[in-house]
């Protein structure tokens, strides 16, 4: 089994465990390889930890005790080319909340103009709802006082490994 670390054109990072080198590059040269978040099908292959050479290109944070005192907030540290773990981490959480949301929400799918409004004038049970909607019947929504919010639906949303 081998596990690389991977990324998108929009720099989303991801692992993916292919069978061998072979079954990454033949996923990669047939489209079949996208990215969890957007879909991307243009990926690459990121190095990885244990084949990193140490290089004066690389960057590094140090802090002394004595800076330690103009520094606020959280410290994040960086890698030679300039990502964090902060990232991965904020993109991490905003998947886990929009998985929450969707987990707690009826997906009502075109009809969400028609059953936001039998919602809203108590023709049919108050709940969450989500679903597709123009940017006119959004607008016409929110005319009414009924209130509506985008969401990004990305395909890491629909569906999980775990």
């Amino acid at each position: 089994m081998k596990v690389y670390n991977l990324a998108c054109h929009l720099d989303h990072r991801f692992e993916g465990w292919f069978a061998s080198e072979q079954d990454c590059l033949d996923q990669q040269d047939s489209g079949m390889l996208a990215c969890p978040v957007c879909d991307s099908t243009e990926i690459t292959r990121m190095p990885s930890a244990p084949h990193i050479a140490k290089s004066s290109s690389s960057t590094e944070l140090t802090v002394s005790k004595a800076n330690m005192g103009s520094i606020s907030g959280d410290v994040v540290a960086l890698t030679g080319n300039g990502h964090s773990q902060l990232e991965a981490q904020v993109q991490a959480a905003f998947l886990k909340g929009m998985r929450d949301l969707m987990d707690k929400s009826e997906d009502v799918g075109t009809a969400f103009a028609e059953e936001a409004r039998k919602i809203h004038y108590k023709e049919s049970p108050e709940r969450s709802i989500r679903g597709q909607i123009t940017l006119d019947e959004a607008e016409a929504l929110r005319d009414n006082g009924i209130e509506v919010m985008a969401m990004p639906m990305m395909p890491a949303l629909k569906n999980t490994l775990q």
